[in-house]
């Protein structure tokens, strides 16, 4: 497979088109009552598509375009994207989770001057056209169900009759590789999101690198979870888009299943949760059907063939595969560490299973597995054309991962002393601590900021205790930190429990008897731990925790809703 080096998105996307004019790039679902219509888009329209809206883009505005996207997965949002970049201006993804404040708040501090939105925002761009606020001239309503604003598909028919008219720059237009192209703000509150500045080589370099070592063919079908506003998301899509994949969109959470059969998805990417709760859901349906000891049997019979490089793993779990659409063959997880045995049965089953790493501020992978090189637990090695290392490591060799590669951040927008703090000698501070085995191998153990530092000096990795803590049944979530008494920290659980599970297990239980029942069983946790790390205080709900567009729990809102 072809793997050529680009410096940039559109040449990346180019070159697809070329090799893959006519593969189906989109497959879109049109629903009307409960007739249902698919729609295909093939490269080469997509290509149509991107000319016209990147010529449009071009003439909205003399001067620096900055676009701002805010809307769920869908094509007009990845058209914009890619449209922007076509025409060597400045694309602005914002969450699409966030308050109308924070709306306001960060199309006035990126400055940008071209909106385009999905119409459950009409009322807040209604505002800020109104009152004036921030720098946008321009707002562009996905959707045609608007009179108030200019529809994309209205700014698209003026860009064709631009190009009819002879006006061919958006294919000429000379791209800028390093300079700014993207500012994505992290998570967090406005005050606290920083903008992070992208360059379209940063980008480009970090698809480079996955496409010398995930295998994804022009034959595959990418389901497009991750929100693309999340650059896990947005480089992810691309990466699928370089190969001549076809992409499809999820109905929402509770039709994965569906969906990955209906497209017969055989290839994504996501989070650690969406995975975890598909498998709990698989082995559900084994114990509902008697099934245990046939599947642990199967497990170990295909693992002994496979010593033998006989691989009947897809033959032996084809009920399961087939559950899954029966195409499904390989799965990327990241931003966030998954459980082992999740991955360890998803490969069982013949489904490739890897775990990456990786930061907005790399665009975002810096160290991942490969399907040759899987070590449950680890995050794999370096991508290539990355260096990592550990600094500051303890007596246990911990240390803060640093790195160093073409696809680092430019810094952080308008934030010189934030972005000195990261960024020193061309190496990136990730802030992340982990250690490395004899082969090289990373492993996570938390987040430097997160590890509670006991008055005795010992370091306790929150993150290491929530793995444990989350393979008890009834956990859907959880969260580890250090609680203030007497000049010290005390170790200390938030526990958010399945209140479905409890009602079927322990219907009878008060909430006080489920307590005392999630207590003993934290105190059997504690056997098996050094005893600096034990668990003395907890806290229990089923009130879910506030979390990330990517499931990642707001640590400091929850820190606060302890106090």
């Amino acid at each position: 497979m072809e793997n050529k080096k680009f410096y940039n998105v559109r040449d990346l996307i180019e070159n697809a088109i070329k090799l893959h004019p006519d593969n189906i790039a989109f497959k879109l679902k049109e629903k009307n009552g409960k007739k249902v219509k698919y729609v295909n888009i093939t490269y080469k329209k997509m290509q149509k598509d991107i000319f016209a809206l990147g010529t449009a883009i071009n003439s909205l505005n003399k001067k620096e375009k900055r676009v701002a996207i805010i809307g769920k997965n869908c094509y007009p949002w990845i058209l914009s994207y890619l449209a922007t970049f076509y025409g060597n201006n400045i694309v602005v993804p914002l969450d699409k989770g966030l308050p109308d404040t924070e709306i306001k708040d960060l199309l006035e501090r990126s400055k940008a001057n071209i909106v385009i939105f999905e119409d459950k925002y009409i009322d807040v761009m209604k505002q800020i056209k109104n009152e004036k606020l921030g720098s946008v001239k321009h707002f562009i309503c996905m959707e045609d169900n608007t009179e108030h604003f200019k529809t994309l598909a209205q700014l698209m028919e003026d860009g064709k009759k631009e190009m009819k008219s002879g006006n061919k720059k958006i294919m000429s237009t000379k791209i800028d590789d390093k300079k700014m192209a993207a500012i994505i703000f992290t998570s967090g509150t406005t005050s606290l999101a920083k903008g992070v500045m992208l360059s379209q080589y940063n980008i480009a370099s970090n698809i480079n690198s996955m496409q010398r070592i995930i295998s994804i063919y022009d034959t595959d079908v990418n389901m497009a979870f991750l929100p693309f506003h999340h650059t896990f998301g947005s480089t992810g899509i691309i990466l699928f888009l370089s190969r001549g994949t076809t992409n499809v969109f999820c109905d929402g959470l509770r039709y994965i299943q569906s969906n990955l059969v209906e497209y017969k998805v055989s290839i994504f990417v996501c989070v650690p949760l969406l995975l975890e709760a598909m498998y709990k859901k698989i082995m559900q349906e084994v114990k509902k059907q008697n099934k245990e000891k046939k599947v642990e049997f199967g497990r170990k019979l295909s693992k002994f063939l496979l010593k033998f490089k006989i691989d009947v793993r897809r033959k032996i779990f084809k009920e399961i595969i087939d559950k899954l659409g029966g195409n499904l063959r390989y799965v990327v997880s990241g931003a966030s560490s998954i459980d082992k045995k999740v991955a360890e049965s998803f490969n069982d089953f013949g489904i490739i299973t890897v775990q990456g790493y990786g930061l907005t501020e790399t665009a975002p992978v810096l160290i991942a597995e490969t399907e040759r090189t899987i070590r449950y637990g680890s995050i794999g090695h370096p991508l290539p054309d990355v260096e990592a290392r550990l600094e500051d490591k303890n007596e246990e060799g911990i240390g803060e991962i640093v790195a160093k590669g073409p696809n680092v951040m430019l810094g952080y927008y308008e934030n010189e002393e934030e972005t000195a703090k990261v960024l020193k000698d061309g190496w990136f501070h990730t802030g992340d601590l982990a250690y490395q085995d004899k082969d090289g191998y990373f492993y996570i153990t938390g987040r430097k900021k997160n590890v509670i530092v006991l008055k005795n000096g010992k370091n306790v990795y929150p993150e290491e205790l929530e793995m444990v803590i989350s393979n008890l049944p009834y956990v859907e979530e959880c969260m580890v930190y250090g609680k203030e008494k007497d000049d010290d920290l005390v170790v200390s659980a938030k526990i958010v429990y399945n209140k479905e599970y409890m009602q079927e297990k322990y219907k009878d239980y008060s909430e006080e008897q489920i307590k005392e029942m999630i207590w003993n069983d934290i105190k059997e946790i504690n056997k098996g731990l050094t005893t600096y790390k034990h668990i003395k205080n907890i806290v229990v709900t089923d009130e879910p925790m506030i979390k990330t567009s990517t499931a990642k729990v707001k640590r400091y809102e929850e820190l606060k809703k302890t106090e």
